[in-house]
């Protein structure tokens, strides 16, 4: 069957270049009353796939707090969706939305699509297209949080911590604001939840990679990020670090570092450092040592309380229920 051709009226309706974001599609409620936006294009840019992100509102009168989730996988993998496997969809999806939370999950660039700080841009991009958006979403857009785990643990640390002048004066050659999206806007948090996340890229270069399967071929996670080694750019590994943001104008928002003593893909040492830094510069933050755990938890039999306790905290500095 052949399509018709546009009418005089869409093509007036037609702009080029396409926009770079699209408003919030239609809801879907389920039966417990849980409205859910499934796959809203947050960004756009020429040549790479569009940015998306779910949004999951508790039942009852909003607007709601929000917490967006960030995904791991090294910069060069993850999805949404997902979380660990160590930690099923259901525990957090359902405990933060039991707590009176919206729960925003993210995609964002992978280092091989674009190197840092495309990644930072684009979670930038998603807190300003949730903040514009607040009102059809049923969103609070003074009260977000952010939470991810392992890169995505980086990348929230590095939301919570980086403001508008950060890097605008060019020292590393990046603006880490960014414009994707909603081009302007607010982009601070209230409260940060890392779950295992690098904090120092220049330490970390020290750090040897665990070695891969037999068969298995795997980028260097912190070479893609950067497009270059930390020897040959370690300018651009302490843009990268959170650590380098810690210290800044105004105290830091809350944090909760969760991390296994016994990482072998990113030690424990990376939370340590993230922790002095931050009580340094006056802020909150709380270090919890997951005790023999590696990376992801693996090791921990108590998943469970570790999700309860990031939900409470994010709860607490959000005001969930207020």
């Amino acid at each position: 069957m052949t399509q018709s051709p546009p009418t005089a009226f869409d093509i007036a309706d037609m702009t080029w270049p396409p926009p770079p974001y699209q408003p919030p599609v239609p809801p879907v409620t389920a039966a417990d009353g849980v409205r859910r936006f499934d796959g809203i294009t947050y960004a756009t840019t020429p040549g790479y796939r569009p940015r998306l992100l779910d949004v999951q509102v508790p039942a009852g009168e909003g607007p709601f707090p929000a917490v967006v989730w960030i995904h791991g996988g090294g910069w060069l993998d993850g999805d949404r969706r997902y979380p660990p496997p160590t930690v099923p969809a259901a525990l957090l999806h359902g405990t933060v939305l039991a707590a009176g939370l919206a729960l925003v999950s993210i995609d964002y660039r992978h280092s091989l699509e674009a190197p840092f700080p495309a990644q930072l841009h684009d979670v930038k991009a998603a807190i300003r297209y949730v903040r514009a958006f607040a009102g059809e979403l049923g969103i609070d857009p003074d009260r977000i949080g952010v939470w991810g785990e392992s890169a995505g643990g980086h990348l929230a640390a590095l939301a919570g911590l980086v403001g508008p002048a950060d890097g605008a004066d060019g020292t590393v050659g990046v603006a880490l604001e960014g414009a994707q999206g909603v081009g302007s806007g607010e982009t601070g948090v209230l409260a940060v939840v890392d779950w295992y996340g690098v904090s120092d890229l220049v330490a970390l270069a020290a750090h040897p990679m665990p070695p891969m399967p037999s068969g298995v071929e795997f980028p260097d996670p912190y070479e893609a990020l950067l497009g270059a080694s930390v020897a040959e750019r370690p300018d651009l590994a302490r843009a990268a670090s959170p650590v380098t943001y810690a210290e800044g104008p105004t105290p830091p928002p809350p944090f909760l570092l969760v991390h296994g003593t016994r990482d072998g893909l990113v030690p424990y040492s990376q939370s340590e450092v993230l922790a002095a830094a931050l009580k340094g510069a006056g802020g909150e933050v709380t270090l919890h040592p997951v005790d023999g755990a590696d990376h992801i938890f693996l090791g921990s039999p108590d998943i469970v309380s570790i999700v309860e306790e990031s939900v409470a905290f994010l709860a607490r500095h959000l005001g969930a229920g207020a």
